[in-house]
């Protein structure tokens, strides 16, 4: 299981890593949930060790898996709350917020896969997310679907 996350400033731009080992793109930061770790706690975590920023959470805009090599990535919308961009050792070697268009996404994400996910969160449709412990019950975080009515 993975996460990513689509992060934007006060401006909308979006926060885009370039990660070591698929330097042929940029892509939104994110990676591998930890063994007792929420989808949640590891955006958080991923975000931060990656570009040195600190995000509130919106919610889920998409499950995308790949069936390949079997991981699957739930893709956070969130916003910029702290922290200042910078690089990880080993991990990225460029981290900037720039601003995303539809005319433009192609050529910065250039991997179709980071691309759709990318598009959807512009877009988002927030579904609902729990994380939960049991025996006995007890609701660690939720994000809810919020609907207007009129």
């Amino acid at each position: 299981m993975s996460v990513s996350g689509y992060i934007t400033n006060k401006d909308g731009d979006v926060l885009l890593v370039r990660n070591l080992h698929r330097s042929d793109t940029l892509e939104m930061p994110g990676g591998q949930v930890e063994e007792g770790e929420t989808l949640e706690e590891a955006i958080h975590r991923e975000v931060f060790e990656e570009t040195g920023i600190k995000v509130n959470l919106h919610g889920i805009t998409g499950i995308y898996q790949n069936v390949t090599i079997g991981v699957t990535c739930v893709v956070f919308r969130g916003e910029y709350q702290s922290g200042e961009a910078r690089t990880a050792e080993g991990e990225t070697s460029e981290v900037f917020f720039t601003k995303i268009t539809k005319e433009n996404i192609e050529r910065l994400i250039t991997r179709k896969q980071f691309r759709d996910r990318a598009l959807d969160a512009m877009d988002a449709n927030y579904i609902p997310y729990e994380a939960f412990k049991a025996k006995p019950y007890e609701l660690v975080s939720r994000f809810e679907v919020k609907k207007e009515y009129s």
